[in-house]
């Protein structure tokens, strides 16, 4: 899969691992998805690198805050 094609991930993909906000998703070339956190990502890919096309968007985890927010 085409990263560039991909869509990109929302917070209503969920980790078929834990149910926490998807970043990862691993197209089977076999046929099916599966979408993992962040965590499971790490711990998952290396085994599925053969497997399966990797997006992986956990770098948005990273991303800085908005500027300009409203303080508390």
């Amino acid at each position: 899969m085409n990263a560039a094609l991909a869509p990109t991930l929302n917070a209503a993909d969920r980790c078929d691992r834990c149910s926490a906000q998807a970043y990862v998703r691993a197209t089977l070339h076999a046929g099916g998805e599966l979408l993992f956190c962040a965590h499971h990502g790490r711990e998952h890919i290396p085994a599925l690198a053969g497997l399966a096309d990797i997006h992986d968007e956990s770098d948005r985890l990273m991303e800085p805050s908005p500027v300009g927010g409203s303080s508390l």
